[in-house]
């Protein structure tokens, strides 16, 4: 019940907003949320979960309604080290990042959901 997304192009720390928002929550409403979440993070976040949804499905035989976001990580990718000419002939760095989203999936104890 584990889904990584790797090599996303985006920095860790925009992704780390969205994935606060969804930590702890139920499968259904945490996608419900991403859905209509303003954010670019929201559509790669909303994939990993998918993905980890998919695979309980499958291997467990479990249903979207029994399950929880258990941890949620934005972890930091490789960064791309690009440039741009600055004035007087200096180098302005230019750093492309990327991050690795890791989604582990839970069931519900049965005291949450009563």
């Amino acid at each position: 019940m584990k889904a990584v997304a790797k090599y996303i192009h985006m920095s860790p720390q925009k992704v780390r907003l969205v994935t606060n928002l969804v930590r702890n929550r139920g499968v259904t409403e945490a996608l419900v949320m991403l859905r209509f979440l303003p954010k670019a993070a929201a559509k790669p976040v909303e994939k990993a979960i998918r993905s980890a949804l998919a695979n309980a499905e499958e291997t467990y035989g479990l249903s979207a309604d029994d399950l929880m976001i258990s941890e949620i990580v934005a972890d930091e990718g490789p960064t791309l080290k690009r440039g741009q000419p600055g004035p007087r002939g200096r180098f302005k760095p230019i750093l492309k990042r990327s991050t690795h989203i890791t989604v582990v999936l839970g069931e519900r104890s049965t005291t949450e959901t009563a």
